[in-house]
């Protein structure tokens, strides 16, 4: 009779380790981030109808009044960029505390099943230390001593259960608590990039009032500024060409590797492409030099810019800091591990810094390019321009020796230098 009571009591002392305290607690979470989940796909279906606008208002942007509902439309997109990214950071804080809540369970269950464990070792060390006759004459009948003998037997392989239950739990422990370290990168994640989002919002309400000062809101002021703003961006292109058409610098092109699609990454989550590399129908109308050193991919302003590949960052600059320069804006060069160098230009922030490591896929900027935008060089509406080097031959130096960028520094290369973008990236 004694050995029932005992295998009812550790069973019962089992069963009561294993229920969860904080399943209500984790359900409402999970109702929480779902609720957060449909509130995002609402703000990103949002996002793609503004996008649709601004594409449609940028054909008109050669107009005062285009420009403006350009930068009006913008404007709606990067504060509903906020609220996305605000969602973001809402729904990790969410996930935080769901993780934090499964490890308190886990740990719970562990230390319970644990004393659970110590409770019947030391038992079944007890009823070891009787002789098979002590325990036999504990019993009224034969059958009753059998069926004792026939649960400690089963109770036993429950505990070696019970034991590969408890290392499993462990093992999920350990996941929890990489995947909490990880949530916490993430919250730090988003809320440097609501911090570069509220930068990017100021800068374009910055630029709408700068235009309409300058203007006067007058048509042929606007159409007058363009001009000359065009004209003075084909003069630098001209002048940069010619300069770096007497470049020679040495490129060991057994450095490079060779071309295959899918080396690098895309830099944008979205894509597509506006200017192809090299000589194109745009080229020949936009160029002096009637060829592209770069590929162009349509990008709203503020849409994230990620390294095609890891590298440390060479440089980073804006030809916008002098006055009548119309070259690349903002501008960051990474340089990779294997002989290539890329450069992204037009940006409307950049997240990092001179000599900083980056990842192939890490956020390293924010696409611009929005005419009349602080940071967005010689361009006629938003996008990311892309330029990829033998990186043995660009430098990034002063332009002393031009008229009009002469106090910038920016990447310059000998003509042998630049490679097709395409050539390494992901297959269309």
């Amino acid at each position: 009779m004694k050995w029932g009571r005992i295998l009812l009591m550790v069973a019962l002392i089992f069963l009561s380790a294993t229920e969860s305290t904080q399943a209500f607690s984790i359900s409402e979470l999970r109702d929480q981030i779902e609720k957060k989940r449909q509130e995002k796909e609402k703000l990103e279906e949002e996002n793609k109808k503004l996008e649709a606008q601004i594409d449609e208002a940028n054909k008109k942007s050669q107009s005062l009044q285009g420009t403006v509902k350009a930068l009006d439309t913008t404007q709606k997109k990067l504060q509903n960029d906020i609220k996305v990214t605000e969602n973001k950071i809402g729904t990790t804080e969410l996930s935080i505390k769901k993780v934090a809540l499964e490890i308190q369970t886990k740990v719970s269950t562990i230390t319970a099943d644990k004393e659970a464990l110590a409770k019947t070792i030391r038992n079944l060390q007890s009823a070891e230390s009787h002789s098979t006759i002590e325990v036999f004459l504990q019993y009224d009948t034969l059958n009753e001593f059998w069926s004792t003998l026939e649960a400690m037997s089963q109770f036993q392989g429950s505990v070696r259960d019970h034991i590969a239950g408890l290392k499993k739990v462990k093992l999920e422990l350990e996941g929890k608590q990489v995947e909490f370290q990880g949530k916490k990168q993430e919250l730090v994640e988003f809320k440097g990039e609501l911090s570069d989002r509220k930068v990017i919002v100021d800068q374009n309400k910055k630029t709408k009032s700068t235009l309409l000062a300058q203007t006067r809101n007058q048509e042929t002021e606007y159409r007058r500024l363009l001009e000359r703003n065009i004209e003075l961006g084909r003069k630098f292109e001209a002048e940069l060409f010619e300069f770096e058409s007497q470049l020679e610098r040495a490129i060991d092109r057994s450095k490079l590797p060779a071309e295959r699609l899918g080396l690098l990454s895309w830099p944008l989550e979205k894509i597509i492409i506006t200017q192809r590399f090299g000589k194109t129908v745009e080229s020949r109308r936009l160029y002096v030099s009637g060829t592209h050193n770069g590929t162009d991919f349509r990008a709203s302003v503020g849409t994230p810019v990620m390294a095609v590949s890891g590298g440390v960052v060479e440089g980073i600059g804006n030809t916008d800091e002098q006055a009548g320069c119309y070259s690349y804006g903002k501008w960051i060069l990474v340089k990779h591990g294997n002989g290539l160098s890329s450069l992204y230009a037009h940006l409307s922030a950049i997240k990092m810094s001179s000599g900083q490591t980056v990842g192939q896929g890490e956020i390293i900027a924010y696409s611009g390019g929005q005419p009349g935008t602080f940071g967005s060089g010689f361009s006629t509406g938003p996008h990311l321009h892309l330029t990829l080097y033998a990186s043995d031959g660009v430098k990034i130096q002063r332009y002393e020796a031009s008229k009009f960028c002469k106090q910038v520094s920016i990447p310059t290369a000998s003509a042998s230098a630049y490679l097709d973008p395409l050539a390494y990236l992901p297959s269309l």
